[in-house]
């Protein structure tokens, strides 16, 4: 029979090292770094496009958030369809729709089009995101996972680093939209070696989808993005007021929805397990500092530097590198000493970054100044994305695998989408500003100062909370219905 129709029986687990277990890696891999690569090499393109396009800033932010929108709001939905109808079923619809609209943003004729492109983009992102760890967790042996969960970490990572030096390459050889394109043939790969190595898992107990919830998650989202970027250019905006109105009552109605539904996709063991709130608390912080600093970040080096689009995308390459080399040890080292020390140097390190990143200026200099920084941030990420993403997943059942990946994953990209958004037109990033230096400057460093106070935070909590114990054991809460001790 042919491994494609096989549905591994538990605990049985394919080993990493063997041939299938570095297959499924591979295809998870370069799923998950498909969706990372447009949400990074956009960014670097993005002062392009405003000119190819006169838009302003406020659109430009919209083919950021346009993206992080519909991938944030459906990921939760996307995790609980993959637990019920299979991983790799729901992977693959992801890769392919995914791959379709990466060929319309590259072919669109105004910025409003590719607005629309990006979000269906985010809506493959979002299948693809979720299935991919759960994946993961749910094909390969147990001793392996740790491993593979570092391997997957550090690779999906550094694939949204490196897409910037990419991105700026074609840039150089042609027009923004190439960008794109170059989805496709990593897709039709994804693809080809899914549907022939990968095999089916889905949990059989899985309830009805919640479409309520996931429909208020939209609509809160939504509203809370137009009205975080409308209302500190003009507060008395009656959309934007609007919006925030709208923005609170759908975020209460899903907490209203989602304590009375009877499939909800937000499970309360989950909300109740003290690691994996306080892990989706630091990834909220981290992902959208992160998020609003490499966006702010690429753009200054072309603004206020004058860096062309290929310097600036690869002074991002440190990251790539040395997350490269020590994200597989990073998840090794966090599952024998536990995740505290981790997500506490890891943060910070990241804060320190941040405040390197306040010497950019017209003169900035390319070895003194932005590789340095880059690789002070490169050790950060390597340190704390391994052990952050164990910690959600590890805090869960296996048959909820789909769900927690999912929850961690919308937060990650709720994070980003929020501080993108808010962010840069509360500091006075608005209008054309992101073409004049004097103009872009002074909202960049105070973004800078934000960023490096909330990496703090964030790895200040770590310290507190993972300080004495490690991660909630799956068997747990498996056998007992009322959460685990440490996870009160």
């Amino acid at each position: 029979m042919a491994d494609t129709e096989v549905t591994l029986p538990r605990p049985v687990g394919v080993p990493v090292r063997s041939p299938q277990g570095r297959r499924i890696l591979v295809a998870t891999v370069l799923g998950a770094s498909i969706a990372g690569i447009d949400t990074s090499v956009v960014t670097v393109t993005l002062p392009d496009i405003g000119r190819d396009f006169g838009a302003s800033f406020a659109s430009l932010q919209w083919t950021v958030t346009g993206y992080t929108l519909s991938l944030a709001s459906l990921i939760l939905l996307a995790g609980g369809l993959g637990d019920r109808y299979g991983r790799r079923r729901i992977f693959l619809v992801g890769v392919t729709v995914f791959t379709l609209a990466s060929v319309l943003c590259a072919i669109v004729p105004d910025i409003g089009s590719l607005v629309s492109a990006r979000i269906l983009q985010g809506i493959g992102g979002a299948f693809m995101a979720p299935a991919s760890m759960a994946i993961l967790q749910s094909t390969i042996t147990p001793d392996d996972r740790p491993r593979a969960i570092g391997t997957w970490s550090g690779f999906a990572g550094i694939a949204g680093v490196l897409a910037p030096f990419v991105g700026g390459w074609l840039l150089a050889l042609g027009s923004w939209r190439w960008i794109f394109l170059i989805n496709v043939p990593v897709a039709v790969i994804v693809l080809l070696v899914t549907v022939r190595h990968v095999p089916e898992t889905r949990d059989g107990r899985a309830s009805r989808m919640d479409w309520g919830g996931s429909a208020l998650a939209v609509v809160a989202l939504a509203a809370a993005s137009y009205a975080l970027t409308g209302l500190p250019v003009n507060p008395r905006d009656p959309w934007a007021v609007t919006s925030v109105g709208v923005a609170i009552a759908a975020a209460l109605g899903f907490v209203w929805w989602e304590r009375r539904t009877a499939s909800p996709m937000l499970p309360a063991l989950l909300m109740k397990c003290r690691p994996f709130v306080t892990i989706n608390v630091i990834t909220f912080i981290v992902y959208g500092a992160f998020g609003v600093f490499s966006l702010i970040f690429t753009i200054a080096l072309e603004t206020v530097s004058g860096y062309s689009p290929t310097k600036a995308g690869s002074a991002l390459l440190p990251i790539t590198v040395i997350s490269l080399l020590l994200a597989p040890s990073s998840g090794k080292l966090a599952a024998r000493i536990g995740p505290g020390l981790q997500l506490a140097v890891g943060p910070a390190l990241c804060g320190v970054a941040a405040l390197m990143a306040l010497q950019v200026n017209p003169d900035t200099s390319y070895w003194g100044v932005v590789i340095p920084l880059e690789c002070v941030f490169g050790l950060g990420i390597a340190a704390m994305v391994a052990p952050l993403t164990a910690v959600a997943l590890s805090s869960a059942p296996d048959e909820r695998a789909g769900v927690a990946s999912a929850v961690n994953n919308a937060v990650a990209r709720g994070g980003g989408l929020l501080w993108i958004a808010a962010l840069p037109p509360i500091v006075g990033l608005t209008g054309s500003s992101y073409t004049r230096s004097e103009a872009f400057l002074p909202g960049y460093r105070l973004i800078c100062v934000i960023c490096a106070v909330a990496f703090v935070v964030s790895g200040t909590i770590a310290a507190a909370v993972f300080r004495s114990h490690a991660p909630c054991d799956r068997r747990v809460l498996l056998a007992h219905p009322m959460p685990h001790p440490l996870c009160r």
